[in-house]
């Protein structure tokens, strides 16, 4: 059974029991039993008699269109929670006319039960209407971050070999320009912290290199 391997934070490789070249359709079982068609990009690595490989899904959904759905699924939770909080809102509104003339429960009255059962119901559907209005709220952070992430470009995509690339160089270029202009430098650290993002880049390419550099 083919699985998957962790190489690196939100990024899998396929770990196979059989050699595969690049183009090759296998099936990917989760830990959870869940099969997912994919397509053999790179040989990572041979490890313990298993064959290490990165691959791209063959139902198009990568770390971007995976990011989008979470998100829409989030979005979807919340517009549902403020859709009971307003049902529950209205439902609250139960004889509303009666309620609004401020008339005082009649102890003893035949009209006693039939009153206090009326306040008791609106007020549980105003607290579940709150707390409906709460959850939806809950996932705002939620939607926030999931759309962020729709927007970046991460190791588990063929395309992050030519963007770090691009990022690399443009970073490089900004450490000898602050090397040879110090004036340029916003602080004491400027110069530390360019020369931090060269190496986080030049990290992250060789880890894009490996995963998709058809070179490999």
């Amino acid at each position: 059974m083919n699985t998957y391997s962790k190489f690196a934070p939100n990024v899998y490789i396929a770990k196979c029991f059989e050699s595969h070249t690049k183009g090759d359709i296998v099936t990917l079982t989760s830990q959870h039993g869940k099969e997912t068609e994919v397509e053999i990009f790179n040989l990572v690595k041979e490890q313990d008699g298993y064959y290490f490989y990165s691959f791209v899904r063959c139902d198009g959904l990568n770390s971007q269109s995976r990011a989008i759905q979470k998100a829409q699924q989030y979005q979807n939770i919340a517009n549902n929670a403020i859709k009971r909080s307003e049902q529950y809102c209205e439902k609250a509104s139960e004889r509303r006319d009666f309620l609004s003339l401020g008339e005082p429960i009649k102890v003893g009255h035949h009209s006693e039960k039939t009153h206090r059962a009326l306040l008791e119901r609106n007020r549980n559907r105003m607290d579940k209407a709150v707390t409906e209005m709460h959850k939806a709220e809950s996932y705002e952070s939620k939607i926030a971050y999931w759309e962020n992430m729709a927007d970046k470009i991460d190791l588990s995509m063929p395309e992050s070999l030519e963007f770090f690339r691009f990022e690399l160089a443009k970073a490089k270029a900004k450490h000898q320009d602050l090397k040879k202009h110090p004036e340029k430098r916003e602080h004491s650290y400027s110069l530390t912290y360019a020369q931090k993002a060269v190496n986080n880049l030049e990290k992250q390419v060789k880890l894009a290199s490996l995963l998709w550099d058809v070179l490999h």
